[in-house]
């Protein structure tokens, strides 16, 4: 469009190709869909491609498009996919989309009005991938962060609206789960006109502001995460420590603890066990792993294996590297957006000045930590040590493009109906309030019995009660 402050051409259909259709055992019907899409949406389709024909576009040998992939999922009594489109945008940053497998949980209770569209957002699943691996194609690291740069909100807005023209579909519903959230605000800035109504599940991005807001916010809602489950397992605080001396007191004499991978167990690794603290479904595998974490059966205390392959459960990023190297970018600003400093900074690991009861550094026994990513992480950890150049200029990063158009937000037309967590350790509540009043016409359910995977717990009572709001029976 003329005058995109983002700098995006005019959005048209992408290229279409239809893959097989399956039917699983229980009648549900998929369908595979690969669409191409530009790079760098600067560019037109047209554009990108006389680009590649010429050898001279932005990524790996001249490459100036890519592929992104999608799955149609139809309830069995939608044989032929006559019910309107529903687009689902994941969580993230850098996960694929679901693989259905019997229709059940919050597929279910929106298929019986929909077909749906499961979206591999680009770079993740079996879209063009963007991996250490396939990252290496670029000759620098510079490029490298280049391509990242195309991989936030905006660019998978521009995509989902191609993607929606290419299908000749009308304006469609969405639902968006935590990052997939932040993407319909996007798609509620850019693109109103390819929504018809938008579900959002603990995911409403702060709007203006520096990174520093989000981490700041979301370290003392994990404080406080922390301190119920110690009330509700008295002994886990006394395990927990003990666990991390023993951890500590390895690394020290030089013979660390190891993980199933050969890796080193560091007390900072062991922090990120806290991501299990952000849900009703997961809260309780932190407590066995904490509960079993020591084995006192032999001569002298001992981490058990069971504790370091949870470690390693949640801390792998082999098949979404993303998510670590563009954690803090997914809420990076142009300077007057946020606030005046444009570049993150490593915000996390700032924000511990002001938190040192996570910082292994200050404390003994540092908290659980949740969606909080080190830079130290790029140098301990084998699936992100090729990524340290890169992280690292992305953090430097000053030249960022706008996440959301706030005046066009003020003035939204498209019902929107948002579940907000309340004791979400992930998206702050208060963030997400704030958002919520500063788009019109955003309906908000905000519910303490639920925590960030509230999808997984009760996620069909979830829909029909967002889908209730808009309906008017909420």
């Amino acid at each position: 469009m003329p005058g995109d402050p983002r700098g995006f051409a005019p959005v048209g259909p992408a290229a279409h190709r239809r893959g097989p259709e399956t039917v699983l055992s229980d009648g549900t019907v998929t369908v595979e869909h690969w669409f191409t899409v530009p790079i760098d949406h600067a560019l037109t389709l047209d554009q990108a491609r006389a680009q590649e024909e010429a050898g001279a576009g932005v990524g790996p040998g001249g490459r100036a498009t890519l592929q992104v992939f999608a799955r149609e999922v139809r309830a069995a009594d939608d044989r032929h996919g006559t019910r309107p489109w529903l687009l689902y945008l994941q969580g993230g940053p850098g996960s694929g989309a679901p693989r259905p497998g019997r229709m059940g949980g919050w597929q279910a209770a929106l298929a019986e009005g929909h077909r749906l569209l499961l979206l591999d957002q680009r770079g993740t699943g079996r879209s063009t991938p963007a991996t250490a691996a396939t990252l290496a194609g670029h000759a620098t690291d510079r490029a490298r962060a280049e391509h990242l740069v195309h991989l936030r909100a905006p660019s998978i807005v521009q995509d989902a609206e191609m993607i929606r023209l290419a299908l000749g579909s009308g304006p469609w519903t969405t639902l968006g789960q935590s990052f997939g959230g932040f993407c319909t605000l996007s798609y509620l800035s850019w693109h109103p006109e390819g929504l018809a109504r938008c579900l959002v599940t603990g995911g409403l991005a702060p709007l203006t502001g520096h990174a520093d807001r989000v981490y700041r916010a979301t370290y003392t809602r994990m404080a406080a995460r922390v301190a119920q489950v110690w009330r509700r397992h008295p002994e886990d605080r006394e395990a927990w420590a003990e666990a991390l001396a023993l951890v500590r007191s390895a690394e020290e004499v030089g013979d660390p603890v190891r993980l199933p991978d050969g890796t080193a167990l560091t007390v900072g690794r062991a922090q990120q066990l806290g991501m299990l603290l952000g849900g009703n479904t997961r809260v309780d595998r932190f407590h066995w792993a904490v509960a079993e974490a020591v084995d006192r059966t032999g001569p002298a205390p001992r981490i058990c294996e069971t504790f370091t392959a949870e470690v390693a459960a949640q801390t792998g990023r082999w098949t979404n590297p993303l998510y670590a190297v563009l954690h803090e970018a997914i809420y990076a600003q142009p300077a007057a957006l946020a606030g005046g400093r444009a570049d993150t900074g490593w915000s996390a690991a700032r924000m511990l000045a002001e938190h040192p009861e996570f910082d292994p550094e200050a404390v003994a026994a540092p908290l659980p930590t949740g969606e909080h990513v080190m830079p130290w992480s790029f140098r301990t950890e084998p699936e992100l040590q090729p990524l340290v150049g890169v992280a690292a200029l992305l953090a430097k990063r000053t030249a960022w493009g706008p996440l959301y158009d706030v005046e066009r937000l003020a003035v939204n037309e498209v019902p929107v109906a948002a579940a907000v967590y309340t004791d979400d350790v992930y998206v702050d509540r208060d963030l997400s309030l704030e958002t919520a009043s500063r788009v019109a016409g955003l309906q908000v359910w905000e519910t303490d019995a639920f925590h960030h995977d509230g999808l997984a717990d009760d996620g069909p009572g979830i829909v029909r009660r967002l889908l209730g709001m808009l309906d008017g029976d909420g």
